[in-house]
């Protein structure tokens, strides 16, 4: 072929894919931006990553399911990482907004209990890579609640007024309320769906607020009777609170289960995929448990660590079959079902 003259036009156009192209390249290279829940690693990981591999972590946390989906639609190219609860990636998955995964990149997923090799929510295992699993139950002061607590009914009852909690996401806060009244966390009836959207409206009048992470603070310093909130996190308050109590009720409740996933568009996918490797690691998934108080999908992790756990612990952290035969975990749920949920929660926020 011949040598064409290049206008100064078409120059500057390709020098601005050349260092458009070299810019992506050192994003691939350097930078991995992680989006995780609150409270939900041991931030020393991410140092040891940034040594071992010289990528550079960026880490921001969310408070809901709802609110890093919303981000993610806004944007999802943000992130390379996201930790989404179990119907969550569900949703994303049939919605197209996670990137297949490279598995030849992630040996590490081969030491993920078989349980989660190919959960309901990702059948095929192609999207998400298990971080751990837990419970929703009940923390309460013991000082400030003379009965030991056995039933979702505490939290709507008048005798605590003022002195309740209320977790502050849709999805936990009705599954708390329909399982009370004896239905299941999946029903799509809405009869059933609008009966528990009345029982926590009333419930309003009695809640000193509702929380996510400020729930910390709360119930560590006393400034609450009760809340509903997640099992491992109630292993790291009881540290700061030894008059913390933790309550799985007996209608049952939420088990549910986290998994890392790459957003799709992520401009650092082999970089995302390097970072969820290490931390599927045995090692990193011990370390993990210990600071965070969940359960490591890693099996051979979770099996060395409920070893070393006092009975106590491990009835919060590991419970009985029988005890979780009465839980189930959130599926993701019809479209219309979703919007009625919206609308319930939008309303009842109000």
């Amino acid at each position: 072929m011949g040598i064409k003259k290049i206008t100064g036009i078409t120059c500057a156009v390709l020098m601005a894919a050349v260092l458009a192209a070299a810019a992506a390249g050192c994003g691939q290279k350097n930078v991995v931006n992680v989006y995780n829940w609150g409270e939900y690693i041991d931030e020393s990981l991410l140092e040891d990553f940034e040594k071992e591999t010289g990528i550079k972590v960026n880490y921001r946390t969310f408070e809901t399911n709802e609110d890093m989906y919303a981000k993610l639609k806004a944007g999802g190219s943000d992130y390379d990482v996201v930790i989404p609860s179990d119907y969550m990636i569900g949703r994303l998955i049939e919605e197209d907004m996670l990137e297949k995964l490279d598995l030849s990149n992630i040996p590490n997923a081969s030491l993920l209990s078989p349980m989660y090799q190919k959960p309901q929510y990702d059948p095929a295992g192609e999207y998400s890579v298990g971080y751990m699993w837990g419970t929703l139950g009940i923390i309460y002061n013991t000082a400030m609640v003379e009965e030991e607590l056995t039933s979702w009914g505490a939290l709507f009852d008048g005798k605590y007024s003022g002195n309740i909690l209320m977790i502050d996401n849709p999805r936990d806060a009705f599954g708390i309320a329909l399982k009370y009244l004896g239905y299941s966390l999946n029903t799509t009836d809405e009869g059933e769906i609008r009966e528990a959207s009345e029982l926590l409206a009333s419930q309003k009048q009695i809640l000193q607020a509702y929380v996510m992470d400020t729930v910390f603070d709360a119930m560590e310093g006393g400034n609450a009777a009760m809340a509903p909130y997640y099992a491992g996190d109630y292993m790291t308050m009881k540290e700061q609170n030894p008059d913390l109590a933790f309550c799985l009720p007996s209608e049952g409740s939420n088990v549910f289960s986290d998994g890392m996933c790459v957003p799709k568009g992520a401009a650092n996918k082999q970089n995302a995929e390097r970072f969820i490797n290490f931390m599927a690691s045995t090692g990193a998934a011990l370390r993990n448990m210990d600071v965070t108080g969940y359960i490591s999908t890693n099996g051979e992790a979770a099996e060395q660590y409920a070893a070393e756990l006092d009975p106590e612990d491990a009835a919060v952290m590991f419970p009985d079959e029988s005890v979780l035969a009465s839980c189930e975990p959130f599926y993701n749920l019809p479209q219309e079902t979703l919007e009625l949920y919206d609308r319930l929660w939008s309303d009842l926020r109000t």
